[in-house]
């Protein structure tokens, strides 16, 4: 079983920027599996935001996230990043990376598809 811990949340105004890393507890390697970002708004339902596949190097954005937001993963698959630019409020949530084995998805967006999960870290955007 694989856990994964998010870092990189905080107190930010709009307009910032900042970068949230996740990797697996123990330091183990991501190589392997499929990484996404999603983030639960407060009253809302987690959604979507990128998730990203060791085996395609390729990334996939909700399409109402297009734009912002850039995933990556080092070449190693030891962190996978998600930077976020131009924060506004409405981007206040609670960020969570998960992940799964590679063959054992069909859609990395799908929070339901994904097996392994970290506690999240939360970004707060006011001036």
């Amino acid at each position: 079983q694989v856990q994964l811990v998010e870092s990189g949340g905080g107190l930010v105004q709009p307009g910032e920027s900042l970068t949230l890393s996740c990797v697996a507890s123990g330091g183990a390697s991501l190589d392997g599996y499929a990484v996404g970002w999603f983030r639960q708004a407060p009253g809302k339902e987690r959604e979507a935001v990128a998730c990203i596949s060791s085996a395609s190097y390729r990334a996939r954005y909700a399409d109402s996230m297009k734009g912002r937001f850039a995933i990556s993963a080092d070449n190693a698959w030891n962190t996978v990043y998600l930077q976020i630019n131009n924060l506004k409020p409405e981007d206040t949530a609670v960020y969570y990376c998960g992940a799964a084995v590679e063959g054992d998805y069909n859609d990395c967006l799908y929070a339901p598809d994904l097996d392994y999960w970290g506690e999240g870290t939360l970004i707060t955007v006011s001036s």
